[in-house]
């Protein structure tokens, strides 16, 4: 997994590609586009790419009807203030709203096959109007301005939950999400860790970015296997002895001062600790534990400094594939 090093969740994905729009209508990008009627939709079509239209609102696209087969529909990147004009579209199994300027979900009751939908980037600031979507499978609401997690225990075949870069204060409102296997929730204000017992199923939680300082109550989740708490204030490697199919351990840029408690971990593959306090070679040495471990991140630490510092983590764990951003050699 060379050079995914903090690029690896669809939160920091999606940031990247986002136009950042202003919160006023600009006179120049952001224009209505006025050739809308002329966009040709077949009443056969399953799929429709709308992107970068410059569409005003859904309701102008006037022959969006016609396509009775109509299964996957993208706006991105449009001028879109409001949902509606959908109520028809009863076969949709996927929409994608991101990057428009939304402020409340709405409109979507008649929607009951949705599989997907994508409302990053715009400025909702409550999950709401999601009632008779009961076949989501994935759900994106990133960089929005939301506040608190509500509204979505209903939503039992939900697999993925994106909520990176918005308010939110708490893991909270989340029983009955049985089936979800990736949560993220990076680049929120979490303090803590909790309420996420009943997830058996998760493979992948992120957390970067927030305020946590203790890796706690995650021990019922034993089919996790990517862990990204980068960028939060541990002080301690701890609380993983169930998680034991870890192969991705992110812990960069916190205030950790030992490498402990990892040992266990046979299948960890990427272990990234830059950023932090480690100045003792003695920590380096316990990796050599991890036998599967490939990748690892250290750049940063006080052992950085050292300059044999490549050299002498190539001695501790000799089958390592790349050290930081470089292949080992």
């Amino acid at each position: 997994m060379a050079d995914c090093k903090k690029d690896c969740s669809p939160e920091n994905n999606s940031e990247e590609n986002s136009t950042d729009q202003p919160e006023g209508d600009a006179e120049s990008s952001n224009q209505e586009n006025p050739n809308i009627e002329l966009i040709q939709i077949d009443e056969n079509m399953t799929e429709l790419d709308l992107n970068h239209q410059r569409i005003p609102a859904i309701s102008s696209i006037t022959a969006l009807h016609m396509a009775k087969s109509l299964e996957r529909l993208y706006l991105r990147w449009n001028l879109i203030k409001k949902i509606d004009y959908l109520d028809p579209m009863v076969q949709l199994k996927e929409i994608e709203l991101y990057d428009n300027q939304i402020t409340v979900i709405e409109n979507l009751d008649s929607l009951v096959n949705l599989e997907i939908l994508d409302l990053s980037f715009n400025r909702i600031k409550e999950i709401r109007g999601l009632e008779n979507l009961k076949n989501l499978e994935k759900l994106f609401l990133v960089s929005n301005k939301i506040t608190k997690i509500e509204n979505v225990n209903h939503l039992k075949k939900l697999t993925m939950l994106e909520l990176g870069d918005n308010k939110i204060r708490a893991i909270e409102n989340l029983s009955g999400l049985e089936n979800l296997d990736s949560l993220f929730l990076g680049k929120n204000k979490i303090s803590k860790i909790e309420n996420l017992e009943t997830f058996t199923k998760l493979k992948l939680l992120s957390l970067q970015g927030n305020r946590i300082t203790k890796i706690e109550n995650i021990d019922k989740l034993v089919e996790l296997e990517q862990l990204y708490l980068s960028e939060n204030g541990l002080t301690e490697i701890e609380g993983l002895e169930n998680n034991k199919f870890l192969s991705t351990l992110d812990l960069a840029s916190n205030k950790i001062s030992a490498i402990k408690n990892i040992s266990h971990l046979a299948d960890l593959e990427e272990f990234w600790l830059n950023d932090n306090n480690v100045s003792d070679w003695k920590d380096i040495d316990n990796l050599a534990q991890n036998k599967k471990l490939s990748t690892v991140y250290l750049e940063h630490n006080p052992v950085y400094k050292d300059a044999n510092y490549r050299r002498k983590i190539k001695l501790a764990i000799p089958w390592i594939t790349q050290i930081d951003a470089t292949l080992a050699r």
